[in-house]
C-alpha cells in the first residue's frame, strides 16, 4: 500500500460524508458482502474504514490502475470468455486464486487482489456463472453500492438472469463492465453497469471490451478514456474482424497476448505503462452445459486448470 499512488489518493477521503453514504448504501443493499469486507479487515489487522476506502477506489479516484481486456464468443455448443487481468505491476506474482464457500450460496473460484473483495476480477461460481470485470473510469460517482461490492454480490446469483437483475436493480455508485456467461445457457452478455444506466447487450458471435463504455447511448455519461484503453479497443476490433464466423479458445488467448504493431498493446508488460498497469493473469473460460473449464496463465505459462461442475438444485 505504501507504493500505491491509488491508496495515497484514496486515504485522503478518510472521514468524508460521501464515504459514509456509500457504506450506508452497501449495508442496505449488500449487507453480506459488507460483512465479508469487514472480515477481511479483521484478518489483515486494518481498520474496517480503511479497507472500505480501498474497496471504494473506483468511486473516489476515477483514474485507478485497474485495467483489463475481455473477449467473448458465443458458439452453437459452448461459449467462451477470455480475460486479461491488468493491474498494479507491483502485484505481479502476488495475486491469488481463491475458492470461497459462503453459507447458503453457490460459492466460487476467483482471482484475488490482497485487501480487495474477490469478484471484481474474473471468477466462476458453482452454479456455472462466469463473470469477467473491466474497469470503467466514471467521472461522476453517485450515492449507491460501490462497484466492487456489487461485483462480489453477482457471484451469489444462481443464473444469468439473476445476475443481470442484481446489476440492474441495485443503486450503483460508479461502474464496471461485466462480461457474463453461464453453463447451460447459450447467451453471453456484455453489461455496462454504471451510476447512470445499466446497458445489456447480447454477444451475437464475438466481441471485445477494454476500459471505457462503448454501448449505444453511453455518450451522456462522463468517463475517462485513456490512450491505452482506446488503443486496445481498436486493436480488439481489428483482431476480431477476420474471425467473426469461427473462433476458439486458443485464438482468444493468442489475442490476449497480442503486442500491437502500432499503439499501446493488449498484453501489457511495460514497467512504464502509461496507465501504471501490467497483465497479471490471463483466464480462459470454456462454458458448456454441465459446467465450466477454467484455465489461468501467468506470463503465458499455464499455472492453473480446473473444471467447475454446475450444481443443480
Amino acid at each position: 500500500m505504501q507504493q500505491s499512488a491509488a491508496w495515497h489518493a484514496v486515504r485522503k477521503w478518510r472521514g468524508h460524508a460521501f464515504v459514509q453514504r456509500l457504506r450506508d448504501a452497501a449495508r442496505a443493499h449488500c449487507p453480506e458482502q459488507l460483512a465479508e469486507l469487514d472480515g477481511i479487515a479483521m484478518g489483515l489487522g486494518w481498520s474496517a474504514d480503511d479497507i472500505f476506502l480501498w474497496n471504494c477506489r473506483g468511486e473516489l479516484v476515477h483514474n485507478t490502475p485497474d485495467g483489463c481486456t475481455t473477449f467473448a464468443a458465443a458458439g452453437a455448443d459452448h461459449t467462451l470468455i477470455a480475460h486479461n487481468e491488468d493491474g498494479d505491476p507491483f502485484l505481479l506474482g502476488k495475486g491469488w486464486l481463491v475458492e470461497v464457500r459462503p453459507n447458503g450460496k453457490p460459492g466460487f473460484v476467483s482471482f484475488y487482489y490482497p485487501g480487495s473483495l474477490p469478484g471484481h476480477t474474473f471468477a466462476v461460481n458453482r452454479a456455472g456463472l462466469v463473470q469477467a470485470i473491466n474497469n470503467l473510469r466514471i467521472r461522476e460517482p453517485a450515492v449507491g453500492v460501490p462497484r466492487m461490492l456489487l461485483a462480489r454480490a453477482v457471484l451469489d446469483a444462481g443464473t444469468l438472469d439473476e445476475a443481470v437483475e442484481r446489476l440492474a436493480d441495485t443503486p450503483r455508485a460508479s461502474g464496471f463492465h461485466h462480461t457474463l456467461g453461464a453453463a447451460g445457457d447459450r447467451r453471453v452478455l456484455s453489461v455496462e453497469a454504471t451510476a447512470m444506466r445499466c446497458s445489456v447487450e447480447r454477444v451475437a458471435r464475438v466481441s471485445g471490451h477494454a476500459n471505457h463504455m462503448i454501448h449505444r447511448g453511453c455518450g451522456g455519461e462522463a468517463q475517462i478514456v485513456t490512450d491505452s484503453s482506446r488503443d486496445r479497443q481498436a486493436r480488439v476490433e481489428a483482431l476480431l474482424q477476420p474471425h467473426d464466423a469461427r473462433i476458439d479458445g486458443d485464438l482468444l488467448v493468442d489475442m490476449l497476448h497480442d503486442k500491437a504493431p502500432l499503439g499501446l498493446p493488449i498484453y501489457r508488460d511495460d514497467p512504464n505503462d502509461p496507465d501504471g498497469e501490467n497483465t497479471l493473469a490471463t483466464a480462459l473460460f470454456d462454458i458448456r452445459d454441465k459446467g465450466v473449464a477454467l484455465q489461468v496463465r501467468a506470463q503465458r505459462a499455464v499455472v492453473f486448470e480446473t473444471f467447475v461442475a454446475r450444481a443443480t438444485a
